[in-house]
């Protein structure tokens, strides 16, 4: 018996456990997987820290940093911006704040023109400075309808916009949400993006650790969810005077009945062992002739690995390895044939999709004394399941608080 149970151990249930721990609820954290972190986590593979899919942590997002101790997370930054490889150039657009080979990369580039320039630093001074209201509070259309709002040429959106943010949103059309759009890149703006040391595994850790000894049971899978308690796979029955369901969404619809399954966007990373690093910089590598993939950077330049590590990510899990190696070596400049393959992560179900208009906030409380959160609630980001976590504790404390006093 627990005051109240969490199905799932991702950062959405333990964002939720934690808050409830912390407020003297009793949780019990039932977890299907092996480990904590659902869609957030690492391997060891031959001795290389690799994460489950290439992800990276913005560390302004207000939730990261009211929930994180980002000192512990030890955080190496990647360079904030992206090598443009177009018709066998390598072109550098960096935030200018990074120091003179920015500057010397925005002066030496052949990708945008003045006026694209113009335009991307007024989009950025624009979410960097405004309050969050002015996004929040704006209308909501594709991220292309928005990017030409903004006069982006199409050379702009098509060469450096759309694979960069490709990887982002996992989809290539810019169909997600403008206001997304402008939330994710004031993030980008105010704290670029940075790799834990230990790698992405070490969020959901860092907020496993504060709950009790034993208030995590992995390798748990619940079946049925009601009002009172969850019924494991095993047959098993946990009472409970609440259930938070935390799956990710296609798992929660199939628990909770009536709860919209979200589309979903899907990723393929590849993670390669070459001799040596193709490039000595930790910046992200886009594709600007528009190729199969949408975005590489070598991690070992990033945080230590051992040796040389390369990640490469696709959006067409058909792929091959061959077309795949082809197109790395291709936006390297190096014979990428040879490298050793360390591992290979296809994931259909990475994020779930945000095509615009989309409401950002989907009710936590789902009838009874049932509730759900997870990134499909809020949004499609570590922000958005830290957020849902929180809000799902907050109406079950106050929903307990308020039927014991009742009592």
């Amino acid at each position: 018996m627990a005051d109240v149970v969490v199905v799932g151990a991702g950062l959405a249930g333990l964002s939720a456990a934690e808050v409830l721990s912390r407020n003297g609820v009793s949780v019990s954290v039932l977890e299907a997987g092996d480990d904590v972190g659902g869609r957030v986590r690492t391997d060891v593979v031959d001795g290389v820290r690799v994460d489950r899919g290439f992800q990276i942590l913005l560390p302004a997002y207000p939730e990261v940093v009211r929930r994180f101790d980002l000192a512990a997370l030890d955080l190496r930054p990647l360079r904030s911006g992206a090598f443009v490889h177009q018709g066998g150039r390598h072109d550098l657009l960096a935030d200018p704040r990074t120091g003179r080979s920015a500057w010397q990369g925005a002066v030496a580039q052949q990708v945008l023109g003045v006026g694209d320039l113009l335009a991307l630093g007024a989009v950025s001074a624009r979410d960097w400075l405004g309050p969050d209201r002015s996004i929040v509070d704006s209308t909501d259309r594709t991220t292309a309808e928005e990017l030409k709002r903004w006069r982006l040429s199409d050379r702009a959106v098509d060469a450096v916009l759309r694979p960069f943010l490709a990887g982002v949103f996992l989809e290539s059309g810019l169909s997600t949400s403008s206001r997304f759009f402008h939330l994710v890149w004031r993030s980008f703006a105010r704290g670029g993006a940075a790799l834990p040391a230990d790698g992405m595994a070490a969020l959901p850790r860092q907020l496993a650790s504060r709950l009790p000894a034993g208030a995590v049971r992995l390798g748990e899978e619940v079946v049925r969810v009601s009002d009172d308690g969850v019924e494991l796979a095993g047959g098993e029955r946990v009472e409970a005077d609440a259930v938070v369901v935390a799956t990710d969404g296609s798992v929660a619809a199939r628990l909770l009945p009536g709860l919209r399954e979200p589309s979903w966007n899907g990723v393929t990373t590849w993670y390669f062992r070459p001799p040596e690093s193709p490039l000595r910089d930790p910046t992200l590598v886009v594709d600007g002739d528009g190729g199969l993939v949408v975005n590489t950077a070598v991690i070992s330049e990033v945080v230590p690995c051992g040796g040389p590590l390369v990640q490469a990510s696709v959006l067409d899990a058909s792929a091959g390895e061959a077309d795949v190696r082809a197109e790395v070596g291709k936006l390297y400049g190096v014979d990428a044939g040879s490298w050793e393959l360390l591992a290979r992560y296809s994931i259909p179900r990475a994020l779930p999709g945000m095509p615009a208009p989309h409401r950002f906030r989907l009710p936590v409380r789902v009838g009874g004394r049932k509730y759900v959160c997870g990134d499909h609630r809020d949004t499609s980001s570590i922000q958005g399941a830290l957020v849902s976590g929180r809000r799902a504790a907050e109406a079950v404390l106050a929903d307990i608080g308020s039927a014991r006093m009742a009592a």
